[in-house]
Parts: C-alpha cells; structure tokens; sequence
C-alpha cells in the first residue's frame, strides 16, 4: 500500500489557537480563534486529520441572546459529555471591559452553541483566557486557564500565569478559586522581552499516573512562541517544568512561532499528533496563523518529543494501517 503525504501546513488559515475534538461521530472537529471582528467562531470537520471540511460558524455572538462578550473572541476549546457539547472560550467582558471565560452549549459538535449565562462563567477579580478541561480516571473535572498579563503586574513586568480548579459536576462552575501553577521562570520564557512574560495556552495529559501540563510561552506574534510542558502526580499540582523545555520551537526562517496547540489521537489511536498555529508570514510573524500538525511521542524516561515543526511531506495519521504507529 502506497503511503499517503500531507505537508504543513494544512487548509486551515487566518486563525490561530487550534484546538481539535474526536467526536462520537467519527469525525474531528478544529475550533480555532477566527474572525477579526468579534462575531464568534468558525470550525471545521475533518475524517483523517489532514483534510478539513469549513462547518461556518458554529458561535455566533449575534445568534446569543446571552451573550456576554462583544470582542476578542479567542481559544474556543470543546469537550463532549452525556450527548451534548460544551465550548469554553475567551472574550471581552463590556461589564468589566475584561477578559473573561464563558461557556457555551450545543447538541450537535457544529453548533449551534448557545451561552448558558449572560455574564462569564466565573470572575475572580482579573482577567482570565485560554480555558483547557481536562476529565480524570475518577471522573472529575478539572478547568486550566491563562491569568492574563494585560492585567496582572508581577515585580513591575506584565506576567502571564496558568492557574486550575476542579468544575462542579455539570462543567459550568468552579468548586473552588483558581491555584497557581506556573509562571514564566525559563530562560527560553524571555526571548520576546523581558517587561511582558507569558505561559499561556494550557494543555493537559495524564499518562501512567503523571499528569503532563504543556503550555506556550513568549509573545504570540513573537518567533519564539513555543510549548514546553510540566510534570506533577496530582492534577492541580505542584508542577516542576521539564529541564530541556521547549519541546515545540523553531530555529528554520521558513517557520515563526510554532505554539498554542492541543494533542489528538489519529484515526485508529495509534498514533499522538500536535496541532499548533504557525505565522502564515514567517518574516512578519503577528496575528495571522496557519495550523500545523506533527507527530508527538513519549520517550522511555517518560518525557515528551515532538517531531516537528516540519514542511516536508509526512505520512497520514494512522487509519485501517495508513502511515506508520508509534507509541
């Protein structure tokens, strides 16, 4: 059997933020940041990961009599649970004129998904993006999110820090205030200034009992935005970052700013991929992303390796024993 190629990156462009879900459907669904002018967000549907479907949109801010944002709409990401669908994302709060999270419902993974509330899904006094949930062996919920250095002045520089808390059982409110479990400590955390610091972007995995906590670092629209990630046994810590971060960087000038991903299973499980955003202008770098998918792995020692960011042709996710498998 001849081996199918893609190469990055993939037809999905003017985004950023790419977050994917493996349906009950069968299908994949990317909800990225899209849009410029905070009417909500697009998706699109895919059966193999590489070939990408526009679903339009799937929030829409007009079509939310609840709605609660009305600008900088970002980093949707959606989890399925009992038949429904629920988007978690970031927009402006015209209350606070802050960023926020919300929560969206839908019955279907292309929406339509409607607000539950009118107001954010929780306010703990500061600006807060990036949501990310993660749902552990024993059932229980866990929501990670961005402190947003737009308002948070650490030792006189902007920071950006990834707090978490558990959800209550129905996935729409805190059971507790959000901890504090990484900040901007790394040398390879700088590269885009020293005033403004990030990690954002969280992304969680449990394997074999160790909880792994990846996360971007360095300004967006900074070359240097890449992912690192940090290990703990307990889902809302202590976290110790892995020395020999970042995992996912660049040093190719046809590649800028390789970050702000999630991790999804191919076709037949087999296989771990990365999906993360690339400057569609290497040289311009800013706002205007492309996504980008790569084959992740787990090193003996339990660490992680990402095989990329690459532009060469790459053999399909693994399906009905297309493309190779790795562990």
């Amino acid at each position: 059997m001849e081996t199918r190629l893609y190469a990055n990156p993939l037809d999905i462009k003017q985004i950023g933020d790419p977050y994917i879900l493996k349906a009950s459907d069968g299908k994949y669904y990317c909800y990225p940041t899209s849009g410029s002018r905070g009417e909500g967000f697009h998706a699109w549907s895919s059966d193999d990961l590489v070939n990408w479907t526009p679903e339009g949109f799937v929030y829409e801010r007009a079509a939310n009599k609840l709605a609660w944002g009305y600008r900088q709409f970002w980093a949707p990401e959606v989890i399925e649970r009992n038949g429904k669908f629920y988007m978690y994302y970031t927009a402006r709060w015209e209350e606070k004129d802050s960023l926020r999270i919300g929560v969206a419902i839908a019955d279907r993974p292309a929406g339509p998904f409607i607000d539950v509330y009118d107001k954010p899904m929780f306010d703990f006094g500061y600006a807060a993006i990036d949501a990310h949930i993660l749902t552990d062996d024993d059932g229980r919920s866990y929501l990670y999110y961005s402190r947003d250095c737009s308002e948070h002045i650490v030792d006189g520089r902007h920071e950006s820090h990834i707090y978490g808390f558990e959800l209550t059982d129905d996935l729409l409110q805190p059971k507790q205030e959000g901890i504090p479990l990484l900040k901007p400590d790394q040398e390879w955390e700088f590269k885009s200034g020293e005033e403004w610091r990030w990690n954002e972007g969280p992304f969680v995995l449990k394997r074999d009992g160790l909880y792994y906590l990846m996360y971007s670092a360095n300004c967006f629209a900074h070359r240097d935005y890449s992912v690192g990630y940090a290990t703990s046994t307990e889902p809302l810590g202590p976290f110790a970052k892995y020395a020999n971060n970042p995992v996912l960087f660049t040093d190719n000038a046809d590649i800028s700013g390789p970050g702000h991903h999630s991790v999804i299973r191919s076709p037949d499980d087999s296989e771990l991929f990365i999906v993360y955003h690339t400057h569609t202008d290497p040289a311009k770098g800013g706002g205007d992303r492309q996504v980008c998918i790569d084959r992740m792995t787990f090193r003996e020692d339990g660490s992680i390796a990402v095989s990329g960011p690459t532009l060469t042709p790459q053999p399909y996710p693994s399906a009905s024993g297309r493309g190779p498998m790795q562990g």
